[in-house]
């Protein structure tokens, strides 16, 4: 869905909701109690994401009596990243901030957010540094995961769990959300090369509703994050990953067969007749020699997995004109920068 052609806004503030029909109120009179000394204009984006509740007509109420207020009803369930996705299509502002429905992010941090973001950094993460849940099942959990992905991608932030983060527009406008890649959203915003900061926001214990996470989701995180490293080292790329694998597979099982093809040679050499001490020496039932073939067919098939990715590659970018890159400004002859969009 392509946005709208309406009038550009300071601040667009994207709640993603699901069952959260106590904490919707509330939440807007908190944004508003939090913006009202600010000099800048701002709408607030509820997407309400197939809730079973009364979430929605809460939110066309508060429409009503706030016209900053914009509802989106999913027709069904979709999840984070899709309310996020569909809260971006729809935002107007220069800048566009998310939050969860929940009230455990303060909107009283928004201020000092966009303080940060004004200093020239295109993302601005909110570090929950003393974070108000349970510790077996949330922060030990969030904790290692942190860490581990911090390690593997090369994005050193502290909270990447926190919903509470400050976009430029043009980052918005470049992120392709699908499945549940909200939980690597800096680590997309690194791989196509804005800049990130991160400052310490206070973290609520949740008062209205319940929890929509458990511990189940760290396994879709594991699978998620595979798909982000594949994405950001290869995803242009592919046969220097498939075609690594598959030289690798079978350069082993290539130097297995000539080992064992070395030794039915060095029994005949080292029988007194050549022929009878070659065909008494038996490999065809060694585990290692099945072990041989297994790995050169892998390989292949690596080779060949590689060279119908690098096809289906090509087709992405050449049939939709698609970019392998990422423009920060341009400078021309006729003026000396395009403008950011923080600027007038």
């Amino acid at each position: 869905m392509k946005k709208q052609t309406m009038e550009q806004i300071d601040l667009s503030i994207v709640v993603p909701v699901y069952n959260e029909e106590e904490n919707l109120r509330p939440l807007l009179a908190e944004i508003t109690a939090a913006l009202k000394e600010q000099p800048i204009t701002y709408e607030v984006i509820f997407i309400d994401d197939g809730s079973r509740d009364s979430s929605f007509a809460v939110m066309e109420t508060l429409h009503r009596e706030d016209n900053r207020v914009v509802a989106i009803q999913f027709r069904r369930n979709h999840g984070q990243t899709a309310a996020f996705a569909a809260g971006f299509d729809q935002a107007r502002g220069r800048y566009i901030l998310t939050m969860d429905a929940d009230r455990q992010n303060d909107p009283a941090d928004i201020p000092a957010m966009l303080k940060k973001l004004a200093e020239g950094y295109d993302v601005v993460n909110g570090w929950r540094e003393n974070r108000q849940d349970a510790f077996l099942m949330r922060k030990l959990p969030s904790y290692i995961a942190n860490r581990l992905i911090a390690r593997l991608s090369d994005v050193p932030l502290r909270d990447r769990g926190c919903s509470l983060r400050v976009f430029r527009a043009e980052v918005t406008n470049e992120l392709k959300l699908y499945g549940e890649l909200h939980r690597f959203i800096p680590e997309m915003v690194s791989f196509a090369g804005f800049s990130m900061a991160e400052v310490p926001v206070n973290h609520r214990p949740r008062v209205a509703g319940t929890s929509k996470y458990g511990i189940s989701r760290t396994f879709r995180v594991i699978v998620d994050l595979i798909t982000i490293l594949f994405l950001r080292k290869y995803s242009d790329r592919p046969m220097h990953l498939f075609g690594m694998l598959g030289i690798s597979f079978s350069g082993v099982g290539v130097l297995l067969g000539l080992y064992l093809s070395w030794l039915k040679v060095w029994a005949g050499i080292q029988a007194n007749h050549f022929w009878q001490g070659f065909n008494n020496y038996d490999i065809g039932e060694r585990p290692l020699l099945l072990l041989a073939v297994l790995l050169v067919i892998l390989g292949v098939q690596f080779l060949v997995m590689g060279l119908i990715a690098e096809l289906m590659v090509r087709t992405y970018y050449e049939s939709q004109n698609k970019t392998v890159y990422y423009i920060r400004q341009i400078l021309t002859a006729e003026n000396d920068a395009l403008p950011r969009l923080d600027q007038s």
